[in-house]
């Protein structure tokens, strides 16, 4: 299959199978290794980039399904080497123990923001469902989300 579609604001063709999966695609074909693979079954939320505007696990994202979007992954959250808000939020809050599941966080609430850049507390929470961390106890993430609205995006 051949595939037209952006990658944080980078336009990319490639031929892939129909079948392969956005993660793959991401990991294997464009070296962009941020984006992780845990479950594999759209469970854990390692996997979540941002495809048009909407957070997903991109375990669950066949080839075909990607064709003319437009992905972001966590990549793109650095600019000229510094880290975004969100990432020093992150970092300054406690929110990354064993890291594994930043990624997929970052995402989950970059995602959230860009819609409501001031979510509640119920609302940032709800973005993160689909996001497990086995470490943190999900406070620190949460309050990470909370500094960032206060400071401004």
């Amino acid at each position: 299959m051949n595939l037209k579609f952006k990658v944080n604001g980078k336009s990319v063709i490639l031929d892939v199978p129909d079948n392969m999966r956005l993660l793959d695609i991401l990991r294997e074909k464009l070296g962009l290794t941020g984006t992780k693979e845990g479950c594999g079954i759209g469970e854990c939320g390692a996997c979540t980039v941002i495809m048009n505007g909407k957070a997903v696990h991109s375990c669950m994202i066949l080839a075909c399904q990607v064709n003319g979007t437009e992905i972001e992954t966590v990549e793109n959250l650095e600019k000229n080497e510094l880290l975004s808000k969100l990432q020093k939020s992150f970092l300054e809050n406690g929110a990354i123990q064993c890291g594994f599941c930043t990624p997929g966080m970052l995402m989950s609430a970059k995602a959230l923001l860009n819609k409501n850049p001031h979510p509640s507390e119920d609302e940032i929470k709800e973005a993160l469902e689909g996001n497990l961390c086995r470490c943190t106890g999900y406070i620190p993430i949460i309050e990470s989300i909370k500094a960032v609205c206060k400071n401004g995006d």
